[in-house]
């Protein structure tokens, strides 16, 4: 049956239905072809929505899930969604933009184009998000988590159009009407940087653009204890869902034949850090898409300890990796991936010195050890050959972590590389007394920012002009250069839904970059400068127009190409 008509059909539909409102049930994405079309309709596996003409997201139970992955081998670890947090950790003059708004013969504000949020939420109601006249300057938003008839094309949430939303404004009750808040605030903070309208002498980069916001529903159940994401954190949102709120930002921008900014302050340390898997693959699509810029966060991870790397020389030999875990730590999740065609197994030492023996490395199966002597227990489970790099993930999950050091001892049984990374989840996701005694600041760019072709935005304090504390460090796993450039992200002033604040974090870099994009776009295909304008080129002019210290090599793997300068990208550009 052809996949749209078997998408149509009421038993997928029925099954849809009962899959989404069970909590149980996971959602996973794989890449649309004749083989996975056809493998589908063989479980009982309901396929939502075709994206991007080439992913087909769908939803089943994990018995189903397990059983399906077996067919797919070690490439269902791309299919299964990662989860994602903030990067944030609770300036415009400096990054030129303020420079552009005031050139009469540029007339840039960002007019004619969409700024994009994959984020939070918004709180709608601020004056930053309305016209003279009260009116808003959003377009609609996408709440995922709502119940109710969901945006044309889609199977999940609800869409509050413009309409609505000043229908809302205009009454004495506007969340009767258009139920959309934003607790944690940062999905509003970046909006308003990007944004914002004038307001009491805060002013956004492109404040004259409008508004497309999607708010993320929470990742399911079944992920959240797959990554041992802790209870506590609220902001934990799935890959999958990402995809489906750019897609939605994608199409609605279409429709109205405008460009679009879209601002990503996400990352995970959860994922492959290269640019092969599904998720990132997608969103390198989405960049090289005409009238589209893709804005990304490198992350906040340089000083968590949360990364380590080695080099087994030959096989045989072993490497320890110790991790440290403080009183009730909870659950902790280890990744561990080599390079090219190595194959290597585990062994792990508890604090109070009890061993589980080298587990034999088979792909796709767990191994699961009760401690004898502790309450913990330890799951190890390998994949091979991971596509992409073409090496192994071994997942190391260290259920309820008895305090002290933990030891995981790598075993060289095929090597021809030697080189590994080894990733504890980033700050949020893991308790904050978990980190690696040898950590390693380097290569600490948070997925999904190693995809090709998207800005990739680190942060730095234009006030000192130092590099912020805890910017993600490149390279990608892949050993390409990240960040790209970096912006201003050190006590940021925007707007939460409680009013003014201040935020530090990459996150707030990209939503600065993200507004400078708008800028670009504005003046390449609104203006008609470059009709056919896409990241790709509006990344080669920000780098262009980088301030660049003179005592330093450039490009490296924190500043990137150096610090965000519009107005110079600009100067630069009428120079050619």
């Amino acid at each position: 049956m052809d996949i749209q008509e078997f998408i149509n059909s009421e038993e997928n539909q029925a099954l849809l239905k009962r899959l989404i409102n069970d909590p149980a049930a996971l959602d996973f994405i794989v890449r649309r072809n004749a083989f996975t079309e056809n493998l589908i309709q063989t479980y009982e596996i309901a396929v939502a929505i075709v994206v991007d003409g080439r992913y087909l997201i769908c939803y089943t139970t994990p018995d189903v899930f397990d059983d399906f992955a077996k067919v797919l081998g070690a490439g269902a670890t791309s299919s299964i969604s990662i989860v994602l947090g903030t990067l944030d950790l609770p300036a415009l003059e400096a990054s030129g933009i303020t420079q552009i708004h005031r050139q009469p013969f540029l007339d840039l504000r960002g007019q004619g184009v969409i700024v994009g949020i994959v984020d939070t939420g918004i709180d709608y109601t601020l004056d930053v998000f309305r016209y003279e006249d009260g009116t808003s300057k959003i377009i609609s938003i996408f709440d995922q988590a709502a119940v109710g008839d969901p945006p044309p094309g889609y199977y999940i949430g609800v869409e509050y159009t413009r309409e609505q939303i000043n229908a809302a404004l205009a009454s004495d009750n506007p969340f009767e009407i258009v139920p959309v808040n934003d607790p944690t605030g940062h999905g509003t903070f970046l909006a308003s940087i990007a944004a914002g309208r004038e307001d009491n002498g805060f002013v956004g980069a492109a404040p004259d653009a409008e508004l497309i916001v999607v708010k993320l529903r929470k990742a399911r159940p079944y992920y959240l204890d797959l990554f041992s994401v802790p209870p506590e954190q609220e902001n934990a949102f799935a890959s999958n869902a990402v995809i489906l709120g750019i897609d939605y930002i994608i199409n609605r921008a279409q429709a109205l034949g405008r460009p679009v900014a879209i601002c990503l302050g996400l990352g995970s340390n959860f994922g492959t850090h290269t640019p092969y898997s599904i998720f990132e693959e997608y969103l390198a699509d989405v960049a090289n898409l005409a009238g589209v810029c893709l804005c990304i966060a490198a992350g906040n991870e340089s000083q968590a300890r949360h990364h380590t790397m080695g080099r087994i020389t030959s096989a045989g030999e072993t490497y320890d990796i110790d991790i440290k875990a403080g009183e009730n730590a909870g659950d902790i999740f280890i990744s561990i991936w080599t390079g090219v065609s190595d194959r290597v197994s585990v062994s792990i030492r508890s604090p109070t010195g009890e061993l589980i023996p080298r587990v034999p490395p088979r792909s796709g199966l767990l191994n699961e050890t009760q401690l004898l002597l502790e309450r913990s227990a330890v799951r190890v489970t390998y994949f091979f050959p991971i596509e992409g790099l073409g090496g192994q993930l071994t997942a190391v999950k260290i259920i309820d972590a008895t305090a002290g050091i933990w030891t995981i001892t790598i075993h060289g049984d095929i090597i021809l590389d030697g080189n590994f990374h080894s990733w504890l989840p980033m700050t949020g996701f893991v308790s904050p007394t978990v980190e690696f005694l040898a950590a390693n600041p380097n290569y600490t760019i948070t997925v999904p920012a190693g995809l090709h072709g998207g800005i990739v935005c680190g942060a730095y304090n234009y006030r000192t002009d130092s590099l912020y504390a805890f910017s993600s460090w490149g390279p990608t796993r892949a050993g390409e250069l990240a960040p790209d450039l970096v912006a201003p992200g050190v006590d940021i002033v925007g707007y939460f839904p409680g009013g003014k604040g201040i935020m530090s974090g990459t996150s707030v870099a990209a939503a600065i970059t993200t507004g400078a994009a708008a800028l670009m776009l504005q003046w390449g295909i609104v203006k008609g400068n470059d009709p056919a304008m896409s990241s790709y080129q509006i990344r080669a002019y920000l780098i262009r127009g980088c301030d660049r210290d003179e005592n330093q090599t450039y490009p490296n793997t924190r500043w990137g190409y150096g610090s965000l300068n519009l107005f110079r990208a600009f100067e630069l550009m009428r120079e050619l």
